[in-house]
């Protein structure tokens, strides 16, 4: 360990052990100081799929500005119809958490960095939830976005994206990370300048276990998701219909199971924006593309993937719009329930939407077909407000 890393170490598990009580500061510099841009704030309540079950991160409580805002974490085990309420004890969450599921009943979760914590911690299940533990933490700001963190389908090595543009790995678990890329150098290989990379946005794994990037293009019509082969980071985006070639596009969500990786990009040409979903099986050709979602000035709150690359999208104006993987046209939702957070897709496609009002979590459920949403369950969340201010 270098004088760095042991510095950085120490000053964390000071902070960790206050935090129960409280910390109130800004986040450090961060390491990645060269990197070309920061990331990009995004929403991120989300849900996911995976073979344990559906996840779900979602903020309850009260006021931000007051600490009183606690990021909660649940999951619908595979087979049942319940969720329950799974949040890793003995850390605050306040900056939001970072999910990143593996194989089998395996999740890490990542908490963001809050007041005066200048890492993230990091804490692992192998048993779908019902228990957790802490592993090495990584020593930086996690970037507020929900695919800051990717693990390897199949295997254990763990990608993060940081606050300030970097790109860390590790093998989870390791407290030996190291940085894979920046924004600066992707920026600076042949894919990277063909798209005129601004920021780095998300991080996953391909199928076969390579990494793969996603960012904001400054040339129009260009994706910049970008795969690591051959010792450099190459182009393997989704190619833009015609129509679309003269916008501009954001890669805001990668999300990888074990047979594809789906993409969510943004365009945007003057005030009108859209939202485009794409497939893959091999990250690098052969993408299968839908059509654009308009956004109508509402970007996306909320994003989540269920099975078979299903996608579920909230606007910021409160509507919901579901598309299955094999492209073929957005589906809208009828009215979502007040407060809806997140939606959540069940295998045989149902959906749920976890609504929050302060600490209650109702699950609503809409069967295929259905236009009415049903309440099915309702959980209570035991939130200490105070405890971190």
């Amino acid at each position: 360990m270098n004088r760095r890393t042991a510095a950085r170490t120490a000053t964390g598990m000071v902070c960790l052990g206050m935090l129960v009580a409280g910390c109130g500061s800004a986040v450090a510099p961060s390491r990645h100081a060269t990197a070309s841009a920061r990331v990009p704030a995004a929403a991120l309540a989300t849900a996911l799929a995976s073979p344990a079950g559906t996840w779900a991160a979602v903020v309850m409580g009260g006021s931000a500005a007051q600490h009183n805002n606690f990021w909660q974490l649940f999951v619908n085990p595979a087979g049942t119809s319940q969720w329950k309420l799974v949040t890793p004890p003995g850390t605050a969450d306040n900056g939001g958490l970072v999910l990143a599921a593996g194989g089998g009943q395996s999740l890490i979760t990542a908490f963001r960095p809050s007041q005066l914590l200048t890492f993230t911690p990091l804490s692992q299940t192998e048993d779908g939830g019902q228990a957790w533990s802490a592993i090495s933490p990584l020593d930086a700001a996690l970037a507020a976005t929900p695919a800051a963190m990717a693990l390897q389908p199949g295997g254990d090595r763990l990608l993060a994206l940081t606050a300030d543009g970097g790109v860390d790995e590790a093998v989870a678990g390791s407290a030996a990370w190291h940085v894979l890329a920046t924004a600066q150098t992707v920026a600076a290989t042949a894919a990277g300048r063909r798209c005129g990379l601004r920021a780095l946005t998300a991080a996953a794994w391909t199928p076969s276990g390579q990494p793969l990037l996603a960012g904001t293009c400054t040339r129009p019509g260009m994706v910049g998701v970008f795969g690591y082969d051959s010792g450099t980071w190459q182009a393997a985006g989704p190619v833009l219909p015609a129509s679309l070639t003269a916008q501009h596009v954001t890669a805001v969500r990668l999300a990888t199971d074990d047979s594809q990786t789906v993409a969510l990009v943004t365009t945007r040409a003057g005030q009108s924006a859209s939202l485009i979903a794409a497939w893959t099986s091999n990250a690098s050709a052969n993408w299968t593309t839908s059509p654009p979602l308009r956004l109508r000035g509402a970007a996306p709150a909320s994003a989540s993937f269920g099975p078979g690359g299903t996608i579920a999208i909230i606007t910021a104006a409160g509507t919901g719009d579901l598309i299955t993987g094999d492209g073929s046209s957005w589906h809208a939702l009828p009215a979502l329930p007040a407060g809806t957070a997140t939606l959540a897709i069940q295998p045989g496609g149902a959906v749920n939407a976890l609504a929050v009002r302060a600490a209650r979590l109702t699950v609503w459920q809409l069967q295929p077909g259905a236009a009415t949403w049903i309440a099915e369950q309702v959980i209570n969340v035991p939130i200490q407000y105070g405890s971190s201010s």
